[in-house]
C-alpha cells in the first residue's frame, strides 16, 4: 500500500510521544513492503530539537505553511491507497479538506491522545484538529486507547466504524543496555511534565524521593517547571534523546509509569513509554487503570502502586525478583506489542475494512 500521513511530528521526540511511535510503526510497514509519506509542519521547537534528520523508512516532507506543500500534498494523496490524519497534527482540518477534493479511496483519522481529545471536547466543545462536523468524514477512526473512548468517539464525533491500534516498541531499537552512571537511579520516570499528570508523579514519585532519602530518583523529560517540588535526590536530565533510552531505562533498578487522570478514566490505554521500558528488560512500577491486565500480568510481568507505601515496598523487592519481572515484561512485550505486530493489524484493518 501507499500510505499518506498528516501528523504531528516524526523528526523529533522533544516533548511528544508521537515520533518514536511513527518511527517503529514506519519501519514495520516498510519491512513489509508498504510505502510511506509523512507530511510534517517544520515548526521551530522541533526543529531546534530534532533528533531525526534522515528518515530510511520512507519520505518525510517537511513544509514551512500549508500553502507551500499543498501541490505537493495532492499529488501524493492521487497516488496513495489510503491517507492517516492525526491528532495535534496542526494542519488536521486543511488535510481534511484536502483529503476531501481528491477522492482518496480509504480515509483515515488517528487519534494517538483520545482522551485528550475527549477532555478538551467537553470542556471547549471543540478541537483544533477535529472538523467542525465531526469525525463522519472519515472512512476509519483508530484510537490510541481502548475502553470507554470508542464509544464516546462515535457518540461526540460522529465516528462511523472505530478500531483500536494501541502503543508499540520496535524491539530492534528498545533492548537491553549496558547502564550510564549518569541515568543512574533506583526509581527512575521518563515523561513530559503535564499538570494533569502532576498529582500522580507527586504520589509515586516526588513523596517517596521525600521518604527515602538516601536512594536517587532520576527524571527525563521536557517543559518541567521551576516550580517542580525538586528534592535533595531528584535528578534531572532536561531531554533524553531516543538513542539513549535504553541506556536510561537500564540504568535504573525501576521505572514508573503514571497516566493521565482522562486516560486511566477510559481505561485500556497503555503509552508507548510503558512498552519500551519494558522491551528494555526494565521492571515497570505503575499506576493501575481498567484493562491493564490485558496487556502485562501484575505481579508477574509489571508492580502496581496505589499509594506511596507502595513505591517503597517496591524500591525494597530482592534483585532477582525485579531480573524476574523484567525479563517476563520483555517477553510479554516481544510476543505482543511490537511495532511488527502494530503493523499487521494496521494493515488488516485497511486491507479488510
Amino acid at each position: 500500500m501507499r500510505l499518506v500521513v498528516f501528523g504531528l511530528t516524526i523528526s523529533s521526540s522533544w516533548g511528544n510521544g508521537h515520533a518514536t511511535l511513527w518511527r517503529g510503526l514506519g519501519r514495520a510497514l516498510a519491512d513489509r513492503g508498504h510505502e510511506m509519506a509523512f507530511f510534517e509542519r517544520d515548526v521551530s521547537y522541533y526543529s531546534q530539537n530534532r533528533d531525526l534528520f534522515k528518515w530510511e523508512d520512507g519520505e518525510l516532507i517537511l513544509y514551512s505553511d500549508w500553502q507551500t506543500v499543498r501541490d505537493q500534498a495532492r499529488a501524493a494523496l492521487k497516488r496513495a491507497d489510503a491517507v492517516i490524519i492525526t491528532s495535534f497534527c496542526p494542519d488536521a482540518l486543511l488535510a481534511t479538506d484536502l483529503v476531501e477534493s481528491t477522492g482518496v479511496s480509504l480515509k483515515v483519522f488517528y487519534d494517538l491522545d483520545t482522551p485528550v481529545t475527549l477532555a478538551e471536547y467537553r470542556k471547549q466543545g471543540c478541537v483544533f484538529y477535529i472538523p467542525s462536523d465531526g469525525l463522519r468524514r472519515f472512512d476509519l477512526v483508530i484510537s490510541f486507547t481502548g475502553g470507554l473512548a470508542m464509544h464516546e468517539l462515535k457518540r461526540l464525533f460522529g465516528a462511523r466504524k472505530v478500531a483500536t491500534l494501541y502503543g508499540h516498541v520496535d524491539p530492534k531499537f528498545h533492548r537491553p543496555s549496558e547502564p550510564l552512571e549518569s541515568y543512574r537511579a533506583d526509581l527512575s520516570y521518563l515523561g513530559t511534565f503535564a499538570s494533569d499528570r502532576q498529582p500522580s508523579l507527586d504520589r509515586f514519585f516526588v513523596a517517596p524521593a521525600r521518604s527515602l532519602p538516601v536512594q536517587r530518583f532520576l527524571i527525563g523529560g521536557a517543559l518541567y517547571p521551576a516550580s517542580f517540588p525538586w528534592a535533595p535526590n531528584i535528578y534531572f536530565v532536561q531531554h533524553v534523546p531516543p538513542s539513549e533510552h535504553p541506556a536510561f531505562f537500564a540504568s535504573s533498578r525501576l521505572t514508573l509509569n503514571v497516566t493521565r487522570p482522562s486516560m486511566a478514566e477510559m481505561g485500556y490505554c497503555p503509552s508507548g513509554r510503558l512498552f519500551e521500558a519494558a522491551s528494555c528488560q526494565t521492571p515497570i512500577l505503575s499506576d493501575y487503570w481498567p484493562g491493564l491486565e490485558e496487556f502485562f500480568r501484575p505481579g508477574e510481568e509489571i508492580l502496581l502502586a496505589n499509594n506511596t507505601d507502595d513505591v517503597a515496598q517496591a524500591l525494597s523487592v530482592s534483585p532477582d525478583r525485579l531480573q524476574a519481572i523484567g525479563t517476563a515484561g520483555r517477553n510479554r512485550v516481544l510476543t505482543q506489542h511490537t511495532s511488527a505486530h502494530r503493523a499487521k493489524e494496521l494493515e488488516e484493518l485497511l486491507y479488510h475494512f
